[in-house]
């Protein structure tokens, strides 16, 4: 007789939980994966990371959720490798090859050539991404042969820095802002170059104040009990780190919480993080013209 299946029990949580992704896993995954282990109830990430990358992704869990976009504009950080003289459809070691040509560059010859990619540049969207055209993204056009126009985007390369030289591979360390395309900039330095390039492997070490170092991977949460997981999570707050701060007294954070505005000083639009007097996170708020702090998304129970 086949024993019965034990029901899963969810449970509220709310926290932030700094995830090290593993190579192939898609960002969905490691969200159900993460959640499942919580017994989290609701659960969201900061913004996907593709399966071929590693590296630093935000898990989110309940009344985090409701930050989980501010990720999203961002400057982010990672680590590449790049193989030269080889060209892919999608610019990565996941696509068709299309072409492959002698290296005769040396490291100094990569090095200048990288320095002509530092601040803003416009880059052409790679066909496979998920940018969407007329309600369907790029990359289902890619897999059915069919090449679009994309108009340029104009991004920021903030650091740019070669870590390792191998001859026909190397390693580079770049800090960018949100929809900068990794793989579309080793294929720009490789075109440049003339030898032509592709993506070997990236890792995403960094998204704004957050960094990979203080992120855990899927098999140390696995091995860990329900207690020792909760002690990981951050505090909901942690995902606006940056934006100022609001400590506001007993009466106005009793209004805040019953979504009032209160009066505050402060320039107009500035956001801020509003705490009660015993410290708890009472939610993001923007300021008014008229010198109110108007509530943006609070926290249930805040």
């Amino acid at each position: 007789m086949k024993a019965a299946a034990v029901k899963r029990v969810w449970r509220r949580v709310d926290g932030v939980l700094l995830f090290d992704k593993p190579l192939g896993m898609t960002s969905n995954h490691a969200l159900q994966a993460a959640r499942r282990l919580f017994n989290a109830e609701k659960g969201g990430h900061t913004g996907t990371l593709d399966p071929l990358a590693t590296g630093l992704l935000p898990l989110c869990f309940g009344e985090a959720t409701k930050f989980a976009g501010e990720l999203l504009d961002a400057d982010k950080r990672y680590v590449a490798t790049v193989q030269l003289g080889v060209t892919t459809d999608s610019a990565d070691a996941e696509g068709v090859v299309l072409e492959r040509r002698p290296v005769t560059c040396g490291k100094e010859d990569v090095e200048a050539a990288m320095t002509a990619f530092l601040g803003e540049i416009d880059q052409i969207p790679p066909m496979h991404s998920a940018l969407k055209r007329d309600g369907k993204p790029l990359y289902e056009y890619a897999r059915a042969g069919i090449e679009l126009e994309r108009q340029p985007r104009r991004v920021s390369i903030h650091e740019l820095r070669m870590l390792d030289w191998s001859g026909e591979r190397f390693v580079f360390e770049v800090a960018c802002s949100k929809g900068t395309y990794v793989r579309t900039l080793a294929a720009d330095i490789g075109e440049r170059l003339g030898c032509g390039a592709h993506l070997a492997a990236l890792r995403r070490t960094g998204i704004g104040r957050l960094d990979v170092t203080d992120a855990i991977a899927l098999a140390t949460l696995e091995d860990m009990d329900g207690a020792a997981r909760d002690t990981l999570l951050l505090a909901p707050d942690a995902l606006l780190a940056g934006i100022g701060e609001a400590r506001l007294d007993t009466a106005d954070a009793a209004r805040l919480s019953h979504g009032q505005a209160v009066r505050w000083t402060g320039d107009e639009g500035v956001r801020l993080r509003t705490y009660a007097p015993d410290g708890r996170f009472l939610g993001l708020c923007r300021m008014t013209a008229d010198g109110w702090l108007q509530p943006q998304r609070l926290v249930a129970g805040g």
